[in-house]
């Protein structure tokens, strides 16, 4: 019989390695953190001895504070709503055309020969170069700005679906068939549950091109929105509000990545990594 106090000595040493472990990557997480601060500090210093001036660039500080008086006078609030509206609305045409264009492409022979090289000699293109003809197609409303960011999104959506689709196991799909599936059936149950780790990926590469898109599209004509405030304090060399609306772009498009990596960890759950 085993002695139970050998067992709990046993325990304790397995155990050892996993804390000393834990410890390591909470001390790399830290140490990771020391060159941001080192810059922040560094920015700081510059701007208090005058070497940056802040017509050039604002000190972290100023920063802080201006975002702190924007969020409490609700301009950026407001901006930053009809901002992610615009996104919202954008991606969401390049989702549905994206998905459209590749499952035609992926599961017919002749759609691919049909829809495959147009969409590869549109992605050739300098998507944001396109932004005049936009503007002289749909005016300077809205449809310019979220016909940018569904231009931009469509891309990623439909080539990693696309070698999503062609990557599904020939086999799964011959089983299918022989379980009494018919096409409709095969591309619910077999392609697309196939296919939807590329979709995400593809998600998640869109989500970031909607916002540069969006970045860009909102710095000509915008009476509303992030970019109209950029605008507007360009004009009077606001390199503080520049700075806090650049971040509040970075922040939203960490923010859409983050809630579709949650999207992706639920209906992926079956993964066993």
């Amino acid at each position: 019989m085993a002695d139970p106090q050998r067992l709990e000595r046993l325990s304790e040493a397995e155990a050892k390695p996993v804390r000393r472990f834990g410890k390591w990557r909470v001390g790399a997480s830290l140490l990771r953190l020391l060159s941001p601060l080192a810059i922040l500090v560094l920015w700081q210093l510059a701007s208090l001895t005058g070497v940056l001036t802040p017509h050039i660039l604002a000190s972290p500080l100023d920063i802080a504070k201006t975002g702190a008086r924007l969020v409490a006078s609700g301009e950026l609030v407001t901006g930053l709503g009809v901002s992610f509206l615009r996104v919202l609305a954008g991606f969401a045409i390049a989702l549905v055309v994206g998905i459209a264009l590749a499952l035609a492409a992926g599961l017919s022979r002749v759609g691919d020969i049909l829809v495959d090289p147009p969409i590869q000699m549109l992605k050739a293109m300098p998507f944001l170069g396109l932004l005049p003809l936009f503007i002289l197609w749909y005016g300077i409303g809205e449809a310019p700005k979220i016909g940018m960011v569904a231009f931009g999104s469509v891309f990623p959506i439909y080539l990693t679906l696309h070698g999503g689709i062609r990557g599904v196991d020939r086999k799964l799909i011959e089983a299918g068939r022989t379980l009494g599936l018919n096409t409709f059936g095969i591309i619910r149950h077999v392609v697309i549950p196939g296919a939807l780790p590329s979709l995400l990926v593809g998600v998640r590469y869109g989500l970031s091109i909607a916002w540069l898109s969006l970045v860009v599209a909102e710095q000509i004509n915008a009476s509303s929105g992030i970019g109209s405030i950029i605008t507007y304090a360009r004009d009077f060399l606001q390199t503080d509000v520049i700075v806090v609306c650049l971040i509040v772009y970075a922040l939203m498009g960490l923010l859409t990545d983050a809630l579709v990596r949650l999207i992706e960890a639920h209906t992926l759950r079956w993964r066993s990594w």
